[in-house]
């Protein structure tokens, strides 16, 4: 199979504990699991969905998990005073989501040099009891990271979201992002199919996932059927297609959306990024065994995950 050929030792891996800890991470300090899911399925029988975000982001975690249902690993960050807020909204989350709760692990990361003015344990918030009849937290006040014009580490919040990961197969991907649902027992299952390279020796892969936007106000799509129906009316378009195409300019990206569209996940095109495809940024499923993202490279720069 695909698993026995590329991936031996998918059931030799160990299930970490998702243990609180804290932890120096380069110039930020990083408190993994300073709330953990409840729900943490085997090593090798799940894939997880690494994210980040400060805390004004935090609400698209309720339709992210509602589609993927398996675990979530997210960084968040917050300097200075957006800890307690941070703290805040995941205690809403964890009260009115339930499936926020189930699935869904906290990492907590700020500078060294923009610690919290304290760091209460994340049990002070939780036996607040906020009412799931209100919207989650948030504020028309500007944030610490604002206020004190901190650039977004994003690469730091990607790798600390990678490394907190406790399942053998990691999808890392943002938080605006929605995947199809029903993804994760669809890749599984791909797994257990005939490998069809060629190769005498498995060479390194990973499982690109073309992403793509729709219309404001449109529902995103919950399956590649809707997804090309869009697509071919024109309500829907490749990803940052007018603001770097060749970021996310897919190769056989047609030859994706005429493949089967039925229940069963398949590869559909082998690449490499070559020449037209030097600045494709991919969101793809690999392992811990892929490269980290260059901490250097902020949000605010731009071209983040080229140098991964």
């Amino acid at each position: 199979s695909l698993q026995e050929r590329a991936y031996p030792d998918l059931h030799l891996c160990s299930t970490p504990q998702l243990t609180p800890r804290a932890t120096l991470h380069g110039n930020h300090w990083v408190l993994y699991n300073h709330l953990a899911a409840t729900e943490q399925p085997p090593c090798n029988a799940s894939v997880t969905y690494t994210t980040h975000a400060d805390y004004t982001y935090l609400h698209n975690l309720s339709p992210l998990v509602e589609r993927w249902r398996g675990p979530i690993s997210v960084a968040v960050f917050a300097p200075g005073d957006d800890f307690n807020a941070t703290l805040s909204t995941i205690a809403f989350l964890k009260a009115c989501r339930p499936l926020v709760a189930q699935f869904t692990s906290f990492h907590i990361f700020f500078p060294v040099d923009h610690l919290p003015p304290a760091i209460p344990k994340m049990e002070e918030f939780l036996v607040q009891a906020p009412s799931c009849s209100l919207p989650p937290p948030s504020t028309t006040q500007p944030t610490y990271k604002s206020k004190h014009n901190l650039t977004y580490p994003v690469n730091v919040a990607r790798n600390v979201a990678r490394m907190a990961a406790a399942t053998y197969f990691v999808l890392a991907s943002d938080i605006e992002l929605y995947p199809s649902v029903n993804f994760i027992s669809r890749f599984l299952a791909m797994m257990t199919t005939r490998d069809s390279s060629h190769d005498l020796r498995p060479h390194r892969r990973v499982y690109v996932l073309p992403i793509f936007e729709v219309k404001s106000g449109m529902r995103p799509p919950a399956t590649k059927t809707s997804l090309v129906r869009l697509l071919r009316r024109g309500a829907a378009i490749p990803f940052h297609k007018f603001v770097c195409p060749q970021c996310h300019l897919v190769p056989g990206l047609r030859a994706w959306a005429e493949a089967s569209l039925g229940d069963t996940l398949t590869v559909t095109t082998v690449a490499k990024r070559h020449a037209p495809y030097t600045r494709w940024e991919p969101i793809y499923v690999g392992t811990h065994l892929e490269p980290l993202y260059e901490e250097r490279l902020s949000w605010e720069g731009r071209s983040d995950k080229m140098t991964q």
